[in-house]
């Protein structure tokens, strides 16, 4: 059979991990939005998998597919995956994977590991979202997370409040949460601590509610806010402080830093390659476990470096309809190595 020709300008069909987005900005919606005319987008569905037609099988958190919603959803994941290997043993779909973390944050069971170790025995070409993360001998392309500048620009934006800390995003476990609760019961009067975002555990959410309960200098908003909600929250931040016990690739690192808002995050390669790029006024990193002495000194540098700091930091190669082209390069290349 002859290889078929892949060149610029042909159409594809592309077919994301994820199920289609609402209205409120995700990375999923940025995506899909900033997608050159070239690309066709499809979301996800088990039927649309194993017998829709697509190019290119673009992978974003391959556990969620094996892991579903619930037990149920586990279990018919071992149906369904071979189902999906069979699909793509007898098509020339080209498989990208979106390294967003090298490995899943919280541990899956034996076939759940056995499964992802397929998947990415079958990926074509990676992407990494930074210049550090190794797709250990897989093809690999760089595309920078996009920024969310020109998507918060309609909604009006808060003054910073003295003070005032801000965590924000999906609330999970190794996101150190609940050190940043610790560190905060022992900074003096005069600090504020917001926290806003999702948990994904009930106990999680006990334990943060608890705190907040006890203490008149917290507060939290435990749900998904709208755009419109989130720009307001991280106005006020004197700082956003995101205290991961492992930081690879965050979103809300983007986003604050989109909104202007200078951060507290651990030291990272990632992080470093960020910080190279923005600048110290807007990105303080620490090393080790956040301590009330790093979050104290982090406020007081944020203070000394107000008069001088820009509105916004300087975010390179990561506006959305470029980062849609680059896309759009890597799945040419995909197929390329799929079919050839």
């Amino acid at each position: 059979m002859p290889r078929p020709h892949i060149e610029h300008g042909q159409d594809i069909r592309v077919l994301h991990s994820f199920k289609a987005p609402g209205s409120e900005t995700t990375y999923a919606v940025q995506m899909t939005e900033g997608a050159p005319p070239e690309v066709s987008t499809l979301y996800f569905s088990w039927t649309r998998a194993t017998l829709g037609r697509y190019d290119v099988l673009h992978l974003h958190w391959p556990e969620y597919l094996v892991r579903g919603k619930g037990r149920k959803d586990a279990a018919l994941a071992l149906v369904r995956m071979p189902l999906l290997f069979a699909r793509l043993a007898v098509t020339r779909v080209a498989v990208v994977r979106t390294l967003h973390n090298v490995a899943p944050h919280e541990d899956g069971h034996f076939f759940e590991r056995a499964l992802l170790d397929r998947l990415d025995r079958r990926t074509d070409l990676a992407i990494r979202l930074n210049p550090v993360t190794d797709p250990a001998g897989t093809p690999v392309e760089t595309i920078l997370h996009g920024h969310y500048i020109d998507r918060f620009a309609t909604h009006p934006k808060s003054e910073p409040e003295t003070g005032h800390l801000l965590y924000f995003g999906l609330v999970r476990r190794y996101k150190g949460i609940e050190r940043l609760i610790e560190v905060f019961d022992r900074l003096p009067s005069g600090f504020t601590l917001r926290i806003v975002g999702r948990p994904n555990l009930p106990a999680l959410r006990e334990s943060i509610e608890r705190a907040v309960g006890r203490s008149p200098r917290m507060s939290a908003r435990l749900e998904f806010v709208p755009d419109a909600a989130l720009v307001a929250e991280i106005g006020r931040a004197e700082l956003v402080v995101l205290p991961y016990k492992e930081m690879q690739n965050s979103g809300s690192l983007l986003v604050a830093l989109s909104l202007g808002r200078p951060v507290l995050a651990p030291r990272s390669e990632v992080n470093e390659s960020i910080l190279s790029e923005v600048g110290p006024e807007w990105l303080h990193l620490y090393d080790g476990e956040l301590t009330e002495d790093v979050l104290l000194g982090a406020v007081d540098t944020v203070r000394a470096q107000a008069p001088t700091r820009a509105t916004t930091p300087r975010m390179l190669d990561r506006d959305w309809p470029a980062v849609g082209r680059r896309h759009y390069e890597a799945y040419l290349r995909a197929l390329r190595i799929a079919r050839g």
